[in-house]
This record gives structure tokens, sequence and C-alpha cells, in this order.
């Protein structure tokens, strides 16, 4: 008997949804000869970064820097790796093998450990740009044309703060005591939206200092995804995140939305492959910082390694899948990238010193490696202090504070790419107090109900006192909310 063609089951005819396919997936080479470079690559940023965007001396950067090497990136658990280099290169760097050239006129930083090399070189508008072995980024660093406030604008749509008044004996005390157990802090300034009212500097800071940001940067971003919603570049954080290589509808990357990214539950990983020949999944933390790559196409080429939304793992690679976005964004609609990104939110601020990193690609990274004034960090806060309204203009979707500054889920403190103080991490802080941070205690502090902003700096790899700054701003809110 012949089988009727509407029974046939051998073939299934149905028809297919037009698309590309997955995207390759991103393999991380942990040998110990990738981790060498890698380890290079970081120290001549660090040194770019000190020295010709911070525009600290050779000295004082030398006396900052801290040799850190690249570590394989680990499992869900986070747990240390297994294998490190540490103690080789501490060895290495002890006998002189690693050397540290700089070279003002050029702007740029080298450093050699035997055979490896590292480059970075900095350019105004793209902080340091991390070369790797290469001697020349991929793409022209051509000035870009920003928007910088009036002179003598009054703080904080411009840049000039009127002398503060002596503080409160309590809050010197407290000061005194920030800077006495935190030798790494640039300085730490409080301010209400209207003014500065107070900020104090180390030797090595100064007002008009840009210091690392590193992922107070990934706070930025996300203000950013706010600003196109709200211009209607952008639906909704809840729609499939329009990455440009995820453009396959049958793709498991379509499975992740924007808040997904931004809440760190992307579910995004990559294969690791380890110099004894075996492969794990990693999920990634600093590789973007050392790698002279092209940090967006990288992120967008992860695997999904868990159902997108249902586990927290702090990556960085979800947020250059952001950047990409907003690259894209821009581009499709025929303007000016670099102009642009700046234009929609730190020169809308006027937010004159903020400059991002840009990757060898020439991508300004989405995830962290920017820098700023105190000051200018500041405006961020005010910003949210305000609703998300500047100068009397809205800038942000009306409900993006509370969106953005709310913990994800009961028993968690992370946020929209910012942190909150409901598991009291600060304990003499109101519980709905909400910071961006980054590493080495970078932190911009919003106190919504107090009307108050703390933007404090540090140098890489140095301790900060958090119980003495948990007391510092418990004071300045006792003094000056």
């Amino acid at each position: 008997m012949t089988q009727p063609a509407w029974m046939e089951t051998i073939f299934d005819r149905t028809p297919h949804l037009s698309g590309t396919g997955p995207v390759d997936p991103i393999v991380y080479d942990a040998s110990a000869a990738a981790l060498r470079q890698r380890t290079v690559n970081f120290a001549a940023k660090r040194y770019a970064d000190m020295m010709f965007v911070s525009g600290l001396d050779r000295a004082t950067a030398d006396r900052h820097f801290r040799l850190r090497v690249a570590q394989v990136p680990s499992g869900l658990s986070a747990h240390a790796p297994e294998a490190s280099i540490q103690a080789e290169a501490d060895a290495a760097f002890a006998a002189g093998r690693i050397i540290v050239e700089t070279d003002p006129a050029a702007r740029q930083a080298t450093v050699r450990w035997d055979n490896t090399v590292g480059h970075a070189l900095t350019r105004p508008g793209y902080g340091s740009i991390l070369l790797g072995p290469h001697t020349a980024p991929a793409f022209d660093p051509q000035p870009i044309q920003r928007h910088r406030p009036a002179p003598n604008q009054p703080w904080p749509l411009g840049d000039a703060v009127e002398p503060a008044k002596a503080p409160p004996a309590p809050f010197a005390a407290a000061l005194d005591a920030f800077f006495a157990g935190s030798p790494g802090a640039y300085g730490v300034l409080i301010a209400t939206p209207d003014r500065v009212l107070a900020e104090r500097y180390s030797p090595f800071g100064a007002p008009d200092r840009a210091t690392p940001s590193w992922s107070m940067t990934k706070a930025i971003t996300c203000t950013v995804i706010g600003r196109l919603i709200h211009d209607g570049w952008l639906a909704s954080m809840h729609d499939p995140a329009p990455a440009p290589l995820w453009s396959d509808p049958r793709d498991i990357h379509r499975l992740i939305t924007l808040d997904h990214l931004v809440r760190m539950r992307s579910g995004l990983g990559f294969p690791v492959r380890h110099g004894d020949g075996r492969t794990t999944i990693g999920f990634e933390n600093s590789a973007v910082y050392q790698e002279a790559g092209n940090a967006f196409e990288s992120a967008q080429r992860s695997l999904v390694a868990t159902i997108p939304g249902s586990v927290f793992r702090y990556v960085n690679s979800g947020m250059n899948v952001l950047g990409a976005i907003i690259r894209d964004q821009i581009e499709r609609r025929g303007l000016p990238y670099y102009q642009t990104a700046y234009g929609l939110l730190v020169d809308r601020l006027g937010m004159g010193s903020y400059q991002h990193s840009a990757d060898m690609a020439g991508n300004l990274i989405a995830s962290g490696a920017g820098y700023a004034t105190l000051r200018d960090y500041a405006k961020l806060g005010v910003l949210y202090l305000n609703d998300g309204v500047w100068n009397r203009e809205r800038l942000l979707p009306e409900g993006w504070v509370d969106y953005a500054l709310t913990p994800t889920h009961t028993g968690t403190s992370y946020a929209a790419c910012f942190r909150s103080n409901v598991n009291g991490a600060f304990p003499d802080l109101p519980a709905d107090t909400a910071w961006a941070a980054g590493a080495s205690d970078q932190k911009i502090f919003i106190l919504l109900r107090h009307r108050l902003t703390v933007a404090v700096s540090n140098e890489t790899d140095h301790p900060m006192d958090m119980p003495a700054l948990n007391r510092l701003i418990a004071t300045a809110i006792a003094c000056f909310a």
C-alpha cells in the first residue's frame, strides 16, 4: 500500500524562517603564552591610563602600579582559577625581566616580558587604546567634535564650582579618617542637585584630574540605553536585544532581552581552551581590558551558557553587546558614531572631561575603562536625583530611575548596572541607597531621599577603607541633608 503524501513522515518539509544561522563562538585561549600576553597588555594599558589620561608623572605611576596577571575565566561559582601565572610574573618583575617603557611625546606605554610585548597609546576622546603586540590601532582616531559647557557656567550645568564653606567639624573628622585609611583615593565629592557641598583630594588628585571609572562605565551605558528608549530608537527593555550579529530569529541569542543584559542575567559565556587541552565554559570579567581585539564582536560571539534570565553572573560581555547595539542604532541612522555616542548623554550633562576607552577596532568600550573628574561623575548622580530631568528637559523615560535603581529580585542587591544597599553593605546608609560601582571601589552614590550624590575615585589595586567611607557618607547625611 502506498502511503498518502499527507502522511509522509520521513522528511520535515516545514518552511524555514530566513536567517544567517548562529554566530561562530569566540574561544578563550588559556595557554601560558596567551596569559602572559594579556598580562603585559594590561600593564601597558594601566601606564597609559595613569600617565596619559589621568596625567600622573612616572614616579607616581610607578608607586601606584601593581602587576596584575590575566586570570583564567571561571565557571558560574566564580571559584579562584586553578592555575595562575602570578608567581611567575612576580619573579620576572623582581628580576627586571618585565620592563615598562613610557613615551610622553607619543603618549604611549610599552611593557616587555622577555620576548612578549604589549603596547597601549592614548588619543583625546578614545582613552587608552590597547594595541597588544601591534604598533597601531585598526582605525584612525581622528579628533572628536565634543560639546563643552560654556565657560564659567555654574555646576552642575557647567564646571564653575563655588568655593565650599569650611565643613562642619564632624564631617571634617570623617574626611580625615577616610583619607588616612585610603592611600589610593584620588578624592571624594559630596553634592546636592544644585551645588557641590564639599570635596577633598589627595596629593595626587585634583578637581580637574580625570580618574578611572572601570565598571562605573556600565551605569553610563545603561543610561544611554534609557536615552535611546526615551528618544524612540528602542522600544522596551523587555524586547529581544537587537544586536547586529544576533539577526537570526531561530538563534537562542534572541531569547536575551535588554533587561537581561543590564541585570547580568544574559547567560553569556564562552569555551575556554586550557593549556592541557581541556575545554571548559567560562564567564568573562576582564579579558576585554587585556586583549587587543574587537570587544563588540567578541561579546556577540559568546555562547548562551545558561537560560537567559535565570542566573545572575557578572560579566562584561553583555555590556559590550549593548555597546554594539548603541553603535548600530547610531550608524543605521547615518549619524557619526563618536560624536553621537558622546552627545546622547555625557555631553548633554556637560561632562566635558569624560571619555571612553576605545578598542583596537575603534569601538567605545561599553563595560568599563572610562575616565572623568569627580565633578563630572557627580553629574550622573544629579541626573538620577532629578528623576532623569536635566536643565528642565526630560532625558530619560518616566519611571526609568526606579527601574534602574531597583534590585532585580528579592534577595539580590544588583539592579540595572547599579548596586543597591538592600543587603546592608553600607550599614549606616539607607537600604534604598544605590551606586554605580567600579573596580578598586570607584563609586557614584545616589541617595534619593536625602537629595545627595557622592563621587569617589580610587587608583586601581589599592585598598579603600570602606567602613570609613560608610561613616563619611552617613556623616554627610547628618550634616548636609
